[in-house]
């Protein structure tokens, strides 16, 4: 037999053969990789915009006199068109590649902000947002949490997810600080078109989005149709679909109106207090700091999340963080609303954050394989980006209705202690080993 076919039964022989990886051994694939490196550099320029749009909130409004549900709805729009594009663009990693899949993605983003930065209506405002959303579908979650699962091995994957989730937290640390300083010396539009370019910029890791693939032979082998099917088919896969609401609610609710709600409803800020020696001076400043702190502590949440994955069963985790989400909102919302309230609620909240990511994205990749693993998450995630929606329009709705947040935030504890309960019932089981059980 000549070297060249032996060559090639060797590959065609290697369980992680596939027609855009090279062969590896799977024991061998560091944690850190350059695909973990660069999908996490993508990930933070994405989400740091992104978690800005709260600070815009007030200045749109008050520039052209504006009800709030105008851009909250904006914003929520942009939440729901991140949900539809999401699985659209896995689909489009899983068939046609990673790369192109973000480059869209990029280029989409940034258009949406561009030509945000000349609506002056808020029709226009609410369209452009739909761009906006299905950019950070394309630079987000699902594509990117799919090409790190796919290159990580077994043993690291779950902390792998973490970590790319992490520095989606991180971009939270310094986008709304960041906007709200640069409010400071130049219009929101001015802030929009230079973080357009911002966006563009990520096109630069793009080269390091290769790797190798861990899914098995078998995985590589199902359809899409086939693998959706078994998914439609698992009640699991609907429990998970109808858990991921609330957190989409709740961190959407947040991110928008979080900034705004601590503006106007915090107590004022003792000019002898250690905030106020920090530069803390205002309310408007500690909502957006709140922001920054939120994505501080859930560097800590995402990656422990991760790691807790490795030991533990995910769903009992999940049911766990909603849990404690529901009792921290309602002791925060129970208490006088003050400069120390908020920023204990933001640490505590932080650490639970988007903790649920890594866990919901790996048990997918756990339950269903990782072949498709980009357009499940997606499908799943837009039950989250139906939540957002509605928590973002809802939070903004409410306030001209009643003056407050309060109705709007019990909402989201009611939602949060639904996706506790659900996730009990899951079976974590993959459905290939659920097959061989049953024979």
């Amino acid at each position: 037999m000549s070297r060249i076919a032996t060559a090639k039964i060797r590959v065609v022989a290697c369980p992680c053969y596939s027609s855009y990886s090279r062969c590896m051994d799977k024991a061998r694939i560091p944690l850190f990789t350059p695909v973990l490196i660069a999908g996490s550099l993508i990930i933070l320029l994405s989400f740091a915009i992104r978690a800005s749009f709260g600070v815009f909130q007030i200045p749109i409004a008050e520039e052209f006199g504006w009800l709030r549900v105008e851009f909250s709805l904006a914003i929520a729009i942009q939440n729901l068109a991140w949900g539809v594009g999401q699985p659209i663009f896995g689909a489009i990693g899983e068939k046609l590649g990673d790369r192109l899949a973000i480059i869209l993605g990029a280029i989409i983003y940034a258009a949406g902000l561009l030509l945000s930065s000349f609506a002056v209506t808020p029709e226009a405002h609410q369209f452009y947002e739909i761009l906006v959303g299905f950019g950070i579908a394309g630079t987000g979650f699902g594509v990117i949490l799919s090409v790190v699962g796919r290159a990580s091995s077994d043993e690291n994957r779950s902390l792998s997810l973490g970590i790319a989730t992490a520095a989606g937290s991180l971009g939270q640390v310094f986008g709304a600080p960041v906007a709200q300083w640069m409010l400071g010396f130049m219009t929101w539009q001015l802030v929009f078109i230079a973080f357009a370019f911002i966006i563009l910029s990520v096109l630069f890791a793009i080269p390091f989005i290769r790797g190798p693939n861990t899914s098995s032979r078998q995985m590589l082998e199902e359809s899409l149709g086939q693998i959706l099917g078994k998914a439609w088919r698992d009640p699991s896969f609907t429990l998970i679909f109808v858990g991921f609401f609330s957190c989409g609610y709740q961190i959407a609710f947040l991110t928008a109106h979080f900034p705004a709600l601590v503006t106007e409803m915090c107590s004022a800020i003792d000019p002898s207090s250690t905030l106020a020696a920090l530069g803390i001076t205002t309310t408007s400043s500690l909502g957006a700091i709140a922001i920054a702190l939120v994505g501080l502590a859930n560097i800590i949440g995402t990656v422990a999340a991760g790691w807790l994955g490795k030991y533990f069963p995910k769903k009992y985790l999940l049911a766990l963080i909603y849990t404690a989400r529901t009792i921290v909102s309602a002791i925060f919302i129970l208490l006088p609303i003050t400069p120390t309230t908020v920023i204990v609620f933001s640490f505590v909240m932080g650490l639970l954050w988007l903790a649920t990511i890594p866990l919901t994205s790996g048990l997918i990749a756990h339950i269903y394989g990782l072949r498709y693993m980009g357009t499940l998450y997606g499908i799943i995630f837009f039950s989250h980006q139906i939540g957002g929606f509605l928590g973002v329009w809802l939070g903004g709705n409410l306030y001209d209705a009643y003056g407050n947040y309060t109705v709007v935030w019990w909402v989201g504890i009611a939602v949060g202690a639904l996706s506790a309960v659900v996730h009990l019932p899951v079976n974590e089981m993959p459905l290939r080993s659920r097959r061989r059980a049953a024979v």
